[in-house]
């Protein structure tokens, strides 16, 4: 018979075997695995050496083998809360959704701070579509991380949307404890909510810095770096929380969306596919997957990629806008009805109230039902405008500015500086007026590599209106008047770097088409001299009404009222005739309806514009399988059409207000090309 002492010591024997084995789960899962079964053939059903067997095997991807230990273990011991997180992890890794979330729901309520299960419990929200419940679900991560009154303040308003009192209390805190991580990640968490990405993003660097292993900051910084469209940054992040745990669906989601935005359109449909593969019924993945597949051309696959959204989410509105953004889709009459009854949920979503309508419009105006269809895009249209916070004099006040810094002398004296890069085609102007088929048309060229909507110029922008210390004083562009001749030269050339991983196919000339960058032709000019700067160009009644009906998966907060779009048309425009009058011949203008009309000269024009010889490939635009990723990418892939050009038309006696706006901007839209 043992004595009590000997029995003393192995009690702790095992205690510490236990410790070991745990601490090795998140580095070295083999070993902790290895470690249990040595404890559990000493004291065989021991319930921790249990729960770190199944969490060391589902570690290293064993799921299967993880389940037969921790199910009868979840029966066994269903008040335990690590149990029921371990459980449930391992339940969605074999792609059972529902009861993951169950369990994860067990463990939060046994225990109310357990972090990990709320941001678990998120993910797979996100992944079910369930918007709403995912932002409650992390808000719960942050409010369980701390125990301390003041953060716990900070994140009950964190919480309940009161992000200017959760602001104040974490800045306060952090005067006094600068290196409190948690404070410092709740703070960048209100400032992504503000939409403050920088502020936030260079908060969870200096969180990262004092604390390496804070795996939440690290996925907050990935998202922050992600929405900035620093996917290039954001790749080695998400890696690093791959290697901390590759089966965790929302960095893998994540990587995927990433993979996207560097054009690497292969890779990120193989991610989504292996998602789906283990977890099938993830409505807002299934989604996603189908983005990427119209990306790359695979047209009957993505239309198929949101059909199974809606099988599992027949109200999600994002879906059946998405079928109908494809352009060369058609509804069914089955189709129209589930969405009209949809739409007349009073429990619905706003934003899939508005995706909804956007479909609708879409399926009237294809049954040429335009007083319905001119309804539903209005109805879509206001509900988004309500959402944004928009103000057309700072587009005016900005062109203004504009106008006033960038005259013929100040140009003159800038002669010789920037960097001298042929490389780059910008195409500018306003969403849907042509800009993607003139950029498919170059394309087209064995000498010129088609790539997306950059977001480098407008960034650049940004980083040189931040530089302004007087708060009273516009940074941007009056700031570009005090830069040296070096840091032109270096602008230009972070840009040409930036860009270099959107370019494949080693071509020497590649395709910039944010049309947005019509109001940073001065800073293109400055920095990059040499590049050519195509201005596509619609009439303005057909590219306004075009782009009201088009809802953007972000920006052109000016879209969403047709007196918002008239007035920032006549902006563009009056700007671009100030362009052409200070630098006569540096913009090479594009009338879709002439590109129409004769296609061959206006694509001869435009090949001699940017110094290539004339291939008939450009021709045959339609037949490039080049990756597209705009709203245009489907009619791009069809020869052009004719029929389009006065489509507005059927709308007309709804579009006073647009006329309006337009004012003198209607009256010159021949716009003859200085190019």
């Amino acid at each position: 018979m043992q004595t009590g002492e000997k029995i003393a010591e192995r009690a702790g024997d095992v205690s510490m075997a236990l410790s070991n084995a745990a601490h090795l789960l998140t580095s070295r899962p083999a070993q902790a695995e290895a470690q249990a079964l040595e404890i559990l053939k000493v004291i065989g059903g021991h319930p921790e050496a249990q729960l770190i067997l199944g969490a060391a095997r589902r570690r290293q991807g064993h799921a299967s083998s993880a389940n037969a230990i921790l199910a009868p273990l979840a029966a066994s011991q269903p008040r335990s809360a690590k149990v029921q997180f371990e459980w449930a992890m391992t339940l969605a890794s074999l792609g059972k959704t529902e009861a993951a979330t169950a369990a994860l729901r067990r463990a939060a309520a046994l225990k109310p701070d357990m972090t990990e299960a709320w941001r678990a419990l998120g993910d797979l929200l996100v992944m079910a579509g369930d918007g709403r419940g995912a932002d409650i679900a992390y808000s719960r991560q942050i409010q369980s991380s701390t125990s301390d009154p003041e953060l716990m303040q900070a994140a009950a308003a964190l919480c309940e949307d009161r992000l200017a009192v959760a602001e104040r209390v974490l800045r306060e805190r952090l005067k006094v404890h600068p290196t409190d991580v948690t404070a410092i990640r709740m703070l960048a968490e209100t400032g992504t909510r503000l939409g403050r990405y920088a502020d936030a993003e260079a908060l969870l660097a200096r969180c990262l810095e004092l604390s390496p292993s804070f795996t939440a900051a690290r996925h907050n910084y990935a998202i922050v770096l992600y929405r900035q469209n620093k996917a290039v940054e954001a790749l080695p992040e998400i890696d690093r929380l791959l290697a901390t745990d590759p089966t965790d669906p929302g960095y893998r989601n994540l990587k995927a969306a990433a993979l996207g935005l560097v054009g690497e359109h292969g890779q990120s449909i193989e991610v989504y596919e292996a998602v789906l593969k283990e977890r099938p019924e993830q409505p807002k993945v299934w989604l996603s997957y189908g983005h990427a597949l119209k990306t790359a051309g695979r047209q009957s696959d993505s239309i198929a990629a949101y059909r199974r959204t809606l099988d599992l989410a027949p109200q999600f509105g994002e879906a059946y806008w998405s079928l109908a953004n494809l352009k060369t889709y058609r509804f069914t009459s089955a189709d129209v009805a589930a969405m009209e009854r949809q739409a007349g949920r009073a429990d619905l979503a706003d934003d899939d109230r508005l995706h909804l309508h956007y479909a609708l419009g879409k399926a009237f105006e294809d049954a040429e039902d335009f007083k319905a269809s001119f309804e539903h895009y209005s109805a879509g249209a206001a509900i988004r405008r309500a959402q944004i916070d928009y103000s057309p004099t700072e587009t005016t006040a900005l062109v203004a500015r504009s106008k006033a810094l960038f005259t013929g002398e100040f140009f003159a004296a800038k002669v010789g500086l920037g960097c001298d890069a042929l490389d780059p085609i910008f195409v500018v102007g306003l969403p849907r007026s042509g800009s993607t088929l003139v950029e498919q048309i170059l394309a087209s060229h064995s000498m010129v590599e088609g790539t997306m909507e950059l977001p480098e110029i407008i960034a650049l922008a940004r980083s040189v209106g931040a530089r302004t210390v007087n708060a009273e004083t516009a940074g941007y562009p009056e700031a570009l008047a005090d830069l040296a001749a070096a840091e032109l030269n270096a602008m230009g050339e972070q840009f040409i770097e930036r860009t270099r991983v959107h370019r494949k196919l080693g071509r020497p000339f590649f395709i910039d088409k944010m049309p947005n960058n019509f109001l940073h032709v001065g800073l293109i000019q400055l920095i990059l001299p040499n590049a050519k700067i195509i201005d596509a160009r619609r009439h303005p009644m057909a590219t306004c009404f075009s782009g009201f009906k088009q809802h953007f998966a972000r920006g052109q907060n000016f879209s969403y009222d047709l007196g918002d779009i008239g007035h920032y048309y006549r902006d563009y425009v009056d700007l671009m005739a100030h362009f052409d009058a200070v630098l006569p011949g540096r913009v090479h203008r594009v009338l879709y309806e002439d590109m129409v009309s004769d296609t061959e000269a206006e694509v001869r024009r435009l090949l001699d514009y940017c110094g290539l010889p004339f291939e008939g490939a450009c021709l045959k635009f339609y037949e490039n399988d080049r990756a597209v990723r705009t709203a245009s990418s489907e009619q791009v892939r069809q020869p052009i059409f004719r029929g389009g050009l006065d489509q507005w038309r059927h709308y007309e006696p709804w579009l006073d207000a647009l006329k309006t706006a337009l004012g003198t901007a209607l009256e010159t839209c021949s716009g003859a090309s200085p190019g």
